[in-house]
């Protein structure tokens, strides 16, 4: 997995490149935080170059969603953040601060089936995505 970020206005596009599962989800994560904590509150992923997610990968998507929603995320001992449900009153907010763009429509359908789709807008062109920020 490549992380690299650029920056568009006042919004911050994590790039990722390669699998997103339980190999590397909690990097993720990390780098997501340490965005949020230097400022970032607009992150627009790119996944134009990720093939697959799995179930790691989705709860890294959620987990993102929720850091830039200012939730606070419960970690186990081992710094692992931990899972919880989605809940529509609290999550909907992510649609203000993460949006993704360019997600593979292997990777998209895996996001209809599980339900992110309605807490992530998605976009196709960077300029729109970056635009659609409050």
């Amino acid at each position: 997995m490549q992380i690299t970020f650029s920056k568009q206005n006042q919004i911050t596009i994590m790039h990722l490149m390669g699998e997103i599962d339980a190999s590397n989800y909690t990097s993720i994560i990390e780098k997501a935080q340490e965005i949020y904590t230097e400022g970032s509150r607009y992150l627009l992923l790119d996944l134009k170059k990720v093939p697959y997610v799995s179930s790691a990968g989705l709860m890294a998507l959620h987990t993102i969603a929720r850091i830039f929603s200012g939730q606070l995320t419960q970690t186990k001992d081992n710094s692992r953040p931990t899972f919880r449900s989605l809940n529509p009153k609290q999550d909907v907010s992510a649609k203000e601060h993460v949006k993704l763009l360019n997600p593979q429509p292997a990777v998209e359908q895996v996001l209809e089936v599980v339900g992110l789709k309605q807490f992530l807008e998605i976009y196709t062109d960077i300029n729109t995505a970056t635009s659609s920020f409050g």
